[in-house]
């Protein structure tokens, strides 16, 4: 069973960028952790591919997000994350958003 509190406007942001964009989830989570948070935020499909800790490089004490392993020109992908370690690698191609964690006040997903 699992218990996720969605940050706000997640629901739409998802549906939208699954409409026009070709989506995957990258995370450093183990697999059996975020596949099932995945199934319960993607309503919509959003997620052409869903990525976990096996595909990331272990790198100085950070899992990071290798996006050249994605087999698509660098040029037209962007990675959306908290976390700049994660995009160390690819730091041209980030999109960085605050973490959140309960503010339901949070406006971060609509100002992208």
């Amino acid at each position: 069973q699992v218990y996720v509190l969605k940050r706000p406007h997640v629901d739409e942001f998802l549906q939208r960028m699954g409409e026009l964009f070709e989506c995957v989830l990258f995370t450093a989570s183990l697999a059996k952790y975020a596949d099932p948070v995945a199934d319960l935020l993607d309503k919509w499909g959003a997620f052409r591919a869903r990525l976990f800790r096996e595909s990331c490089v272990f790198h100085r004490g950070n899992y990071v997000k290798d996006l050249s392993r994605l087999g698509r020109d660098l040029r037209r992908i962007i990675i959306v994350d908290n976390s700049p370690a994660s995009y160390i690698f690819h730091p041209d191609n980030a999109v960085p958003v605050a973490s959140w964690f309960d503010n339901m006040a949070d406006t971060e997903l609509l100002d992208l």
